[in-house]
């Protein structure tokens, strides 16, 4: 497995020296701090959304130097489509157990083999029905609260959500039910059934993500660098060829150099054309692409435009 560098714990978490400065990077990190913190306070039962993707990554690095040198305090949780790229599920067992981390996975097969999802045919994503999944785990862990690597930058309907987010007792979301986040001061209370989404991450870009990565020295699936796969082009995307996403009739397979942006169910997730292979050719890269990764990459999120927020209201993180 192709991962990069993650160096001693003891020396991953040593504060900047004061001399370097302050940076905006240090700012965003010192925000999220304090955001899981107060997580840590408010709810005794919470869960991190852990993919092995690179927010989720990154949101479990930032607990990690939270509670330094103390245990991570969370849960983390995976809500598999059983549709996942290997090396995303291979990287986020490897971490897991490297680290000593508490891991539950919720699948969404499940869910549709007890008959709590029903698909309308054998082939549909599976990416829309993960709310019900969710739904479930919370109730059976009673997850207060559940951590997820959101960012304001990638979608308009996440712009919308608050750092925390309230969800009521049918785990919906309602953007006009949400309470006011003046001078970072959170209201975490909720009642019997109604959950807190929290996003430590809103206010970082997929810029300050990568920047990050490289400051930390973040291990990351290999498939976020460049790589020779399979794809064929249909319509302005890339779709990489498995036996869940074959070729159709009269699309012409070819082999060419990618890399994912980001990683989720292999049924609706595009890589790019790129031969970035390290992270200074990644940032590079990233500095001046004209769209968010979802916007280039997500194919789910492209069905329409209120696809996100209709997931979002019926439950989805």
């Amino acid at each position: 497995m192709n991962l990069t560098l993650d160096p001693p714990a003891r020396q991953q978490f040593e504060p900047a020296a004061l001399d370097e400065g302050w940076s905006e990077l240090d700012a965003l990190e010192a925000e999220s701090v304090h955001i899981l913190r107060e997580v840590a306070a408010e709810h005794d039962t919470v869960a991190l959304l852990f993919s092995g993707g690179k927010d989720s990554a990154v949101v479990l690095r930032l607990a990690e130097k939270a509670f330094w040198p103390q245990r991570v305090p969370f849960t983390l949780l995976h809500v598999d489509t059983e549709h996942n790229f290997p090396e995303v599920i291979a990287f986020r067992d490897h971490i897991v157990a490297e680290r000593g981390h508490r891991l539950v996975v919720r699948s969404v097969g499940d869910s549709i083999r007890s008959g709590r999802v029903r698909l309308r045919h054998p082939d549909e994503a599976r990416n829309p029905h993960q709310s019900v999944t969710l739904l479930d785990a919370i109730r059976e862990h009673g997850f207060g609260a559940c951590i997820g690597g959101a960012r304001r930058d990638e979608e308009k309907a996440r712009a919308k959500e608050r750092i925390f987010s309230f969800r009521d007792e049918f785990g919906q979301w309602d953007p006009k039910n949400q309470r006011p986040e003046l001078w970072s001061l959170y209201n975490a209370t909720i009642a019997p059934g109604e959950n807190i989404r929290v996003f430590p991450l809103s206010n970082w870009t997929e810029l300050d993500v990568w920047h990050y990565i490289r400051r930390e020295r973040i291990a990351l699936p290999s498939i976020y660098f460049a790589h020779e796969r399979e794809v064929v082009r249909r319509g302005t995307a890339l779709v990489p060829v498995t036996s869940l996403t074959p070729p159709r009739a009269g699309e012409t397979v070819e082999r060419a150099t990618v890399r994912f942006r980001t990683v989720g169910d292999i049924t609706c997730t595009a890589p790019v054309e790129s031969d970035a292979a390290d992270l200074d050719a990644i940032v590079r890269e990233t500095e001046v692409t004209r769209l968010s990764e979802r916007g280039a990459t997500r194919l789910d999120d492209q069905a329409s435009e209120a696809a996100m927020e209709l997931r979002k209201r019926q439950g989805y993180f």
